[in-house]
C-alpha cells in the first residue's frame, strides 16, 4: 500500500468522509450499479456501513448472516441491513432499524455521515449503503435468527490492493458476472455484494 493511501487513512475525519460522500453523489458520471438486469421493479433496501475508532486506527463492522434455508444471501459476510418496511420513508430509517434489530446497536448514538449510491443485486433489491460512525466498544448483542456473529475488519487492509480481487462468476440466469472478492479475514471471506459495497466506499474515500 502507497504512503499516499496511509497518508490518507490518517487523516481522515468524520467531516472529510462527510465531504467526500457528498462529492461522490453529486458526481454525475456514478450512476447505480446493477449485478443483472432485470424488467421487474428492485425492491428498496438499504444497510448500514458503521465505521468505528479502535485501535486507534478505522474500522468497519460486519455480520455473518445467519443460515437460513431458501435465503440466497444466507452464511454471507454482510452490513446490517435489509428491505424498507412499510411506513418507511428513506433508507437511514431501515438501516438503523435493521442495525437495531440485527445486532441492538443502540442507534441514538450513531451519526449518519452521507451514503453511498444504490447497488441493484442479483436478488433484485436496490440497496441504498448509509455511512455512519457508531462509539466503540459499545455493547453489541446478535440475533441468532438473522446473524452469526459480529466482526470488524481494519480500513488500512480493506484499502490494500493485494488483499482484493475480481473473478468471473454466472449468475443463476446464465449471465456472466465480475464479482469483487477480498481475501479470508478473522476467517470470513468478504465477496459479493458487500464486497462490492466496500469497494464503492474505499472509492468514494479515494483509497482505492
Amino acid at each position: 500500500m502507497s504512503k499516499e493511501i496511509i497518508s490518507r487513512i490518517s487523516d481522515l475525519t468524520e467531516d472529510r468522509v462527510s465531504q467526500l460522500l457528498a462529492k461522490r453523489v453529486a458526481n454525475p458520471y456514478i450512476s447505480p450499479l446493477r449485478e443483472i438486469e432485470s424488467e421487474v421493479e428492485p425492491k428498496p433496501a438499504a444497510v448500514l456501513i458503521p465505521m468505528l475508532r479502535n485501535d486507534d486506527e478505522w474500522q468497519l463492522l460486519y455480520i455473518l448472516r445467519a443460515q437460513v434455508e431458501g435465503d440466497m444471501h444466507s452464511a454471507q459476510v454482510a452490513f446490517p441491513g435489509g428491505r424498507l418496511d412499510p411506513g418507511e420513508t428513506s433508507p437511514q430509517q431501515a438501516a438503523l432499524r435493521e442495525a437495531r434489530e440485527e445486532i441492538s446497536l443502540d442507534t441514538s448514538r450513531v451519526r449518519l455521515l452521507g451514503q453511498l449510491e444504490d447497488f441493484v443485486t442479483i436478488s433484485n433489491y436496490r440497496v441504498t449503503p448509509v455511512v455512519s460512525v457508531i462509539p466503540w466498544p459499545t455493547e453489541l448483542q446478535p440475533d441468532p435468527r438473522e446473524v452469526q456473529r459480529i466482526f470488524t475488519i481494519p480500513l488500512p487492509w480493506l484499502a490494500d490492493p493485494t488483499n482484493r480481487e475480481q473473478r468471473e462468476r454466472v449468475a443463476p440466469d446464465g449471465q456472466s458476472l465480475k464479482v469483487a472478492y477480498f481475501k479470508q479475514y478473522d476467517k470470513e471471506l468478504l465477496w459479493g455484494v458487500t464486497a462490492r459495497i466496500t469497494l464503492n466506499f474505499l472509492q468514494a474515500l479515494e483509497l482505492a
